[in-house]
This record gives C-alpha cells, sequence and structure tokens, in this order.
C-alpha cells in the first residue's frame, strides 16, 4: 500500500508530537466524536505524547454506547413476539436495556441472530418468508447508507417479510447539543473520519463560526490523529477557527454525494433518544412514508416497561465528556466487560472498553 510507511513511522511520529509541543502555548481541550478514534488514541498511548495542557476527551462517538436504553427495551420486547426474527451487529448483544439484553433474551428462546452486514438480515428474510424479519438499525450517517440500500433492494423484490427498528443517529445535531449543553469548554474538536466519507466537511462549519471551535476531520492511524492535533493546535493558537481535513486520502469537503442521495431518498430527519443527553431535535432518521411499510415500530406494537436506568451507571458523563471511565466507581469492579453495567463497557468503540483494554496508564 502507498501509504502504509506514511502511516506507521514512528520517527515521523515523533516529530508530530515535538512540532505540537513547540506551537502550544496556552491550554487547549480537545474532543474526539468517534470511537475509532478513541480506541486509536488510547492504543496508541497518544495522550501521553501531548504537552500536559492539552486536555483530550472522548465525546458521544459510539453509536452502541449512546442508543437509549428505552430503545433496547424496544427491540427486546420485539424478540418476544411469537415467530419473529431479531437480527443485529453482535456488539449490540450484551448492551443492557432497563431490565435484560438481547443477549439474555436469547437464552430465554428469541431468536435473535448476529449479522456482519444488513444483507444477511436480507438474506435472512428471503430464508424465512413467513416470518418477520428485524433488523436492528443502530448506527451514525456512516451505517444509514447501507440500510436505505436494503430497503430498496426489499422493494425491489419484494421482501415483504423485512423490517428495520431505526435507531440511526446523526453526528452534527448531537455535536451542537453538546457545545450548547455547556458543561465542558471545548477549543477544538477532532471531526470523525469514516461519518465524514459520508456527509464532508460543510456541516461542521457552524462550530467553527458560531462557536469559535476549531474543527480537523482526522484518519486512524497515530500520524493520522497527531498531524489533526497538530493543525488544532496551529487554530487555536492563532486565534481562529475552521474546518480542515487532515484526512484527505478518506474526506472530500462535499463528502459521498451518493450515499447522501441514497439516505435523503429513503430517510427523513427524526428526534432521537441519545443516551446521557435525552431528545436531540433532528437527530436521528425515520423511514419516509412511502416506506414506513418497513418500519418495524409501526408495524408491531409491543407494550414497553418503565425506562430504568442502572444505579451508579455514569456512561452518560462519559459520553459528554465531564468526567473520564477511571471517575465511574463501577469500572473495572462491578462493570467490565464479561459483566457490563453500561453500554461504553461493551462496545469495542466503547471509552470505558478502550480504558479498559489498554490500560488506565494510556488514558
Amino acid at each position: 500500500m502507498k501509504f502504509i510507511d506514511e502511516f506507521r513511522d514512528p520517527r515521523l511520529a515523533r516529530r508530530l508530537a515535538a512540532k505540537i509541543a513547540q506551537i502550544s502555548t496556552r491550554p487547549a481541550c480537545l474532543m474526539e466524536f468517534c470511537g475509532g478514534h478513541t480506541v486509536a488514541i488510547m492504543r496508541n498511548g497518544i495522550r501521553q505524547l501531548l504537552p500536559s495542557h492539552i486536555e483530550m476527551l472522548s465525546g458521544p462517538g459510539c453509536p452502541v454506547c449512546v442508543t437509549a436504553n428505552r430503545d433496547i427495551d424496544r427491540v427486546i420486547a420485539l424478540s418476544q413476539i411469537p415467530g419473529v426474527i431479531i437480527t443485529t451487529f453482535g456488539d449490540m448483544l450484551k448492551v443492557p436495556g432497563s431490565y435484560s439484553s438481547l443477549q439474555q433474551a436469547r437464552a430465554a428462546g428469541g431468536d435473535i441472530r448476529i449479522v456482519y452486514s444488513i444483507q444477511d438480515a436480507l438474506q435472512a428474510a428471503r430464508d424465512n418468508p413467513n416470518r418477520p424479519v428485524i433488523f436492528l438499525g443502530v448506527g451514525f450517517e456512516t451505517t444509514a447508507p447501507t440500510v436505505a440500500s436494503a430497503v430498496l433492494q426489499a422493494e425491489k423484490e419484494k421482501i415483504n417479510n423485512f423490517y428495520v427498528l431505526c435507531h440511526l443517529k446523526l453526528t452534527p445535531p448531537a455535536m451542537r447539543a453538546l457545545l450548547d449543553l455547556g458543561e465542558i469548554r471545548l477549543n477544538g474538536i477532532i471531526c470523525p473520519g469514516h461519518v465524514s466519507t459520508v456527509i464532508g466537511t460543510k456541516p461542521y462549519e457552524t462550530y467553527a463560526s458560531d462557536y469559535g471551535v476549531a474543527c480537523v476531520v482526522a484518519g486512524f492511524e497515530p500520524v493520522d490523529i497527531l498531524q489533526a492535533v497538530e493543525m488544532l493546535v496551529q487554530q487555536i493558537e492563532g486565534g481562529v477557527a475552521r474546518v480542515d481535513i487532515a484526512y484527505t486520502r478518506g474526506v472530500r469537503q462535499e463528502g459521498n454525494v451518493r450515499a447522501q442521495d441514497l439516505m435523503n431518498e429513503v430517510f427523513d430527519t427524526a428526534d432521537a433518544c441519545w443516551r446521557g443527553m435525552g431528545d436531540i431535535p433532528e437527530s436521528g432518521l425515520r423511514l419516509k412514508n412511502r416506506y414506513d411499510r418497513y418500519d418495524a415500530a409501526l408495524r408491531f406494537e409491543v407494550e414497553l416497561p418503565p425506562v430504568k436506568e442502572h444505579a451508579g451507571c455514569r456512561c452518560g458523563e462519559i459520553l459528554r465528556g465531564v468526567i473520564r471511565p477511571l471517575d465511574c466507581g463501577l469500572f473495572g469492579k462491578a462493570c467490565t466487560p464479561e459483566n457490563p453495567v453500561g453500554p461504553c463497557m461493551v462496545s469495542s468503540e466503547g471509552s470505558c472498553a478502550a480504558y479498559y483494554q489498554y490500560g488506565v496508564n494510556n488514558g
């Protein structure tokens, strides 16, 4: 691969770290909005390479983590309908709802199947024409085009037993909601790499102009992230705020127009509930009226129990960057990857899981 030496060059990483230390003269608080970035930062000890006055926080960049208990409760209730097949990505299986998890529901007899793409869910519908097959649609803008494509495929093939429980979320409205909360004062944002390949950089311009927050889209190699930090520091030190791209091999300003067209064809925006932040206007996606026959929430009525949050779990505060995983009294004790109390310990992109796997000293 053409770029492999650049991405994995320790000498380049050291030079970038030295340059950041040289040009950075003032305290700065940066936040990454991508679970992939959180894992890369932890795994590679990025925080330890930076001056102590540069603080790096993890935001709500893990779609599994931000899925609210009430949404998990709904899919668990759907799994209890006789004949229904639930299809889901594996990282949702152990996420606790109010009283149970999909893993527990499967152990109790629910037909809950792990899939590796939504195409697997479509195939399950083809293979079981007399049974409803529901795909649990959890993800950000990166996942949404694939779900849209599957809905169009189901319509084309007249697959009438395929449904989507749509809990897809949009990143930019959550960024604005977090900035509006004002709990933390951010100077810079490391914008999500994969999401930005789809939506481009224009949605972030309002954060630079309205909030004075520097923004840089980053890739996922250590030098990608260090380059993004260096570009953020350059903006902060210069007293400017704009949107830059440190991931030019993957992200264009206009994004992926074809993927955007797919999303716009199949989905409308809708309010969505985010763990730790509650209902955020226009931060989710729902199927357009012409495709509502594929909407599991409309097709199947279920009675949901009262929503219950788990005592002591501080995932909401962790997702908002108010605290770090080590500040939660359950971390590594009552809450572990084997027995998670909250979703941030379940997903491979969750902050708590990253701290637990890569060691507290890298945080």
